[in-house]
């Protein structure tokens, strides 16, 4: 178990460290009001796809790979999970990107001033991006749909009847598309640890508005979890976890 704990640590430590640190570091190369606003959302969207597919194939078989909570949920209600590791898992998830978020602010030496989205953090009512902004509703259903279908692209990638050995490419993909999809509505949540790390240090509205990056993408999870189980899982399919 402390195996796995430190696996999850280590990846989550790594998806912020990388896709929130390639926001953060690039926005002072190509700040949104240069004209290459287009070229920063694409290689911070495959930052943060590059920090999962890496970590998926170092640390995947020790773990499961999750290194976040909401995949952790999605999974327990796929039957691919016990929920007995579940708190354990997100504790571990929840200290590794605190602890990059915290690296990142001293190598950034600080955080910005608070606004909506600053050093990467997520937002809703904010025209960050584009001049519009995206109300409660809209970021809720964006975050929930994403990580639904995210989860069902995990639990099928690693499904006994398809090849597991690309299954780190097409999670890491996927993550890239999502967040090619949604930075501009909410900077890109689909994970509360990533959400929590940085509304931590920055505090003010992402502190607040928090409850958003935790309710829609493990409620979406779940959702997806119980789609892939019910409705598309081989019924010979081995995977099962019981807490007896």
């Amino acid at each position: 178990m402390t195996r796995k704990l430190l696996a999850e640590l280590f990846g989550t430590f790594w998806l912020v460290f990388g896709g929130c640190g390639s926001a953060i570091f690039a926005s002072h190369i190509a700040p949104a009001d240069n004209g290459q606003i287009g070229i920063l959302l694409l290689g911070v969207a495959l930052a943060f796809g590059l920090t999962v597919l890496t970590m998926a194939y170092a640390v995947g078989h020790i773990s499961g790979g999750h290194f976040n909570p909401a995949v952790s949920f999605g999974l327990l209600a796929g039957g691919r999970f016990s929920s007995k590791e579940l708190v354990p898992y997100i504790v571990a998830q929840c200290i590794g990107a605190v602890a990059a978020a915290g690296a990142l602010a001293y190598i950034n030496g600080g955080v910005g001033d608070g606004s909506a989205g600053s050093f990467a953090s997520n937002f809703y009512d904010s025209a960050v991006y584009f001049g519009k902004s995206y109300d409660l509703g809209q970021a809720f259903l964006t975050e929930f749909l994403l990580t639904m279908f995210f989860v069902i692209v995990i639990m099928g990638t690693t499904d006994k009847f398809a090849n597991g050995k690309f299954a780190g490419i097409a999670i890491g993909l996927c993550l890239t598309l999502i967040h090619l999809i949604s930075i501009p509505i909410t900077n890109t949540s689909v994970n509360p640890a990533r959400s929590l790390s940085q509304a931590v240090f920055v505090g003010g509205q992402a502190l607040s508005q928090l409850w958003l990056f935790w309710a829609a993408p493990i409620s979406g999870a779940v959702v997806g979890g119980i789609i892939y189980k019910s409705l598309m899982q081989n019924t010979d399919n081995e995977y099962k976890y019981t807490d007896a």
